[in-house]
């Protein structure tokens, strides 16, 4: 699964990295190193201006929850449970099923934290977790597949602007080699030549779009357990942890 991860960069990078159209953020986010379920997210999307519109579908940076409420959802908790999505069943999955074929987005991350059961125990007796920070090796930024869904308030009237809920979920699969042994899932990647097919709304979802990370494109190291905290943040999080200090 994916239930943490970091996003420093700026609105501005963003924009530049992935090519952006239209900025529709209301206010740039401020960097975040111990993203969790229910906050507030960058994700890039794809929208056409109508739908007869002869215009292509612009590129947009949006800022999103990260937690998918379906649009027939009639509790928007619902998107506690949804924040991530499985590559082998959402095409299938009623929650998940509608947006793939036309609503999905890039999430950018700088990367993304796994918990691994050490040897070692707490006094109630349970396998002491240590994080692992993973990030691409290259230093660039994570681009990971994402859904989206736009739900409408009924509490809310007509000429509210807050009517609309727009979320988000990560889509995951089986850790390659190198990483199944901190977590046997991780977050889906979509590759640089593949954002254009990805994002398009008139392209429907082509799992053949989705792969794996390439073996030794991603590092993983060891965090401080600050970052179980979802309190927490600042960039020490994200600080490769002493040899010395690593839970065994």
């Amino acid at each position: 699964m994916c239930g943490r991860y970091a996003s420093s960069r700026s609105s501005d990078d963003l924009i530049e990295e992935f090519e952006v159209i239209e900025d529709r953020t209301p206010a740039p986010l401020a960097a975040d190193y111990n993203v969790a379920p229910t906050k507030e997210v960058y994700a890039v999307v794809e929208r056409s201006p109508g739908k007869y519109s002869p215009v292509p579908p612009q590129r947009q940076l949006r800022v999103l929850t990260w937690c998918l409420v379906p649009s027939w959802a009639k509790d928007p908790s619902i998107g506690n449970r949804m924040i991530n999505a499985r590559m082998e069943t959402v095409a299938e999955k009623p929650a998940f099923k509608r947006a793939f074929a036309v609503r999905r987005c890039l999430l950018p991350a700088d990367g993304y934290f796994e918990w691994y059961p050490t040897s070692l125990t707490n006094a109630k007796g349970k396998p002491v977790k240590q994080p692992y920070f993973i990030r691409p090796a290259d230093g660039g930024v994570l681009a990971m597949a994402g859904l989206y869904e736009i739900w409408r308030d009924p509490t809310r009237s007509e000429d509210d602007s807050e009517r609309f809920r727009w979320s988000c979920t990560v889509l995951t699969t089986q850790a390659e080699d190198s990483l199944g042994h901190i977590h046997d899932r991780m977050p889906l990647m979509v590759e640089r030549d593949r954002w254009r097919e990805w994002l398009d709304p008139r392209v429907g979802g082509e799992l053949s779009l989705l792969v794996p990370a390439a073996p030794g494109s991603l590092e993983a190291y060891p965090v401080a357990s600050l970052v179980s905290n979802v309190r927490n943040n600042g960039p020490e999080l994200v600080e490769p942890l002493p040899l010395e200090e690593v839970s065994s």
